[in-house]
């Protein structure tokens, strides 16, 4: 079940691609934003849904809306993931699961983050959801409607 919206958004500082941290309260202070949570690096279903965000990003990138791509992977397998498929966002290591566990975005009994993306609006509440483990495209066209109305 995924965190209903109109609630706060759990803060998180998480190492990113590039060589940094984004810390939520501090670096998107003020700022709308895409977050996609998704099981792995490099299968199938996780390298359409990147490519889709992807190929989808100049409508983000043009609302000024970052998108960030979070799963468990370390940095150095999403350095390689983003640099293979030619991402133009920022993924986002959460080795632990504690941030994919404060977005209800991690499967119990595995321990694997679940397929859910979050359009937290400039107040940092979340004012979209779409949770769909095995749609893909779905993510991207659900966040460009939500962000149209």
């Amino acid at each position: 079940m995924a965190l209903k919206t109109g609630t706060k958004a759990p803060e998180f500082i998480l190492k990113s691609t590039g060589d940094k941290s984004i810390d939520s309260s501090t670096d998107l202070k003020g700022k709308a934003f895409i977050l996609y949570f998704y099981p792995k690096d490099f299968t199938r279903g996780c390298t359409a849904e990147a490519c889709e965000f992807r190929d989808q990003f100049a409508a983000f990138r043009d609302l000024d809306i970052p998108v960030f791509g979070i799963s468990k992977d370390d940095i150095k397998t999403h350095e390689r993931f983003q640099k293979e498929h030619r991402l133009p966002f920022d993924l986002l290591s959460d080795p632990t699961g504690e941030v994919c566990k404060s977005y209800d975005a991690l499967i119990p009994l595995i321990k694997m983050p679940k397929r859910i993306t979050y359009l937290i609006d400039k107040d940092h509440q979340i004012s979209a959801v779409f949770s769909e483990m095995f749609e893909s495209k779905g993510h991207i066209e659900s966040m460009l409607d939500s962000l149209k109305k």
